[in-house]
């Protein structure tokens, strides 16, 4: 599997007891450290309103890593479109392009102001999943329904805030397509005027489309010829759906001639699998302050974790997340990756890992980074 490069993802989360700066540091220190592990990619994602997550803006973090790093691909996983414009996207990149040539990813995504999409057709041939695993026995659990969160409040107020008054996102399709003519230089309006963002406009940006299913993302970056990342640590129980829809709209473009898939996985290693369950004890908590609407939490420790009084309810809004979690020593997580590389057919795959101690994340992503090298 060492052909198979890993990438990290990065919420820049803030433990409980510290502050948002300490994040930050932290999250720094990290890319430092899995740039020396040999990771391939280090990508931060975009969440707002969420005191337990303190990567606001992926383009400001990303300044400041590039500064700290050397070689490593550093990129957003993913900018959300649906409250931004296509020039301003490419804007910020491109700045960032002009200081660190080469270097960049920009991954877009639907959301931040759009509503979830819809469940995608079934593709005729697709794999199937028999109690609830593919045939290589890869946990896919039932489709997680975020229906709950349409009338939350607090997403109300995010969409609020994040929107000017009265605006409306572009079509997704419209905007991806408006950022690669920005970058190409040949943008013209509807009118026939042409527009130059500079910097931006010929940046050396590799270009990603983030989904969680089959539908709108997946067909958008296969139909332009681009590449896909699929968040199986999101929504595992669409991966392969997000993986098939993908490869099914894929056309070969001046990018790209084959599909070319990564797909995301939620990890905590430790040197035995009982040093990393308790590591990973503050996870279930996590999630479901997420899946709740409440907004992420600060991330729990264990005894504050353990301290929760479960509900039936509770349990339900996490069971998928918590059942698709890797978690153990580094033998038995790599298997895991393996698993879940081979079942989606994916090109690379994305490690996030969030411990309540900075070392022990760390040391999670060595611990997994040598023994993938192994394989």
């Amino acid at each position: 599997m060492s052909g198979i490069p890993l990438g990290v993802l990065d919420l820049v989360p803030v433990p409980s007891g510290a502050t948002a700066a300490e994040a930050l540091r932290n999250s720094i220190d990290l890319a430092r450290q899995t740039e020396r592990f040999g990771y391939a990619r280090y990508w931060f994602a975009e969440h707002h309103l969420n005191p337990g997550v303190a990567g606001t803006s992926p383009a400001v973090v990303l300044a400041l890593t590039a500064s700290a790093t050397s070689g490593i691909r550093l990129g957003a996983g993913a900018v959300q479109l649906g409250h931004r414009t296509a020039l301003s996207t490419v804007e910020e990149f491109g700045l960032l392009d002009a200081l660190h040539p080469g270097r960049l990813d920009l991954g877009l995504g639907r959301s931040g102001g759009r509503p979830p999409a819809g469940p995608a057709a079934p593709l005729p041939g697709a794999t199937p999943v028999v109690d609830g695993r593919a045939p290589n026995g890869l946990r896919i659990p039932p489709r997680f329904s975020f229906a709950h969160l349409l009338g939350s409040p607090r997403l109300a107020l995010q969409r609020r805030l994040l929107q000017q008054s009265h605006a409306e996102a572009q079509e997704y399709g419209e905007q991806i397509d408006d950022i690669r003519a920005l970058l190409a230089g040949t943008y013209r309006s509807d009118e026939g005027v042409e527009a130059h963002a500079v910097p931006g406009e010929g940046a050396d940006l590799e270009l990603w489309i983030l989904g969680s299913s089959g539908g709108e993302s997946a067909v958008a970056a296969g139909s332009r010829g681009l590449r896909f990342a699929a968040n199986y640590h999101v929504s595992p129980g669409t991966v392969l759906e997000a993986a098939e829809g993908y490869r099914a709209a894929f056309r070969p473009s001046e990018i790209l001639d084959e599909p070319y898939l990564s797909v995301s996985a939620d990890v905590v290693v430790a040197e035995d699998d009982e040093s990393a369950r308790e590591l990973a004890t503050g996870y279930a908590l996590w999630v479901r302050s997420i899946r709740s609407a409440e907004g992420a939490i600060p991330f729990p420790t264990p005894e504050e974790a353990r301290a929760h009084v479960w509900t039936d309810a509770d349990l339900a809004l996490v069971e998928d997340r918590v059942e698709t979690q890797f978690v153990g020593s580094p033998h038995h997580v790599a298997d895991r990756l393996s698993q879940l590389q081979e079942a989606t057919g994916a090109d690379e795959l994305l490690i996030t890992t969030i411990t309540h101690g900075h070392a022990d994340r760390v040391r999670s992503y060595e611990l997994l980074a040598d023994e993938w090298r192994k394989r």
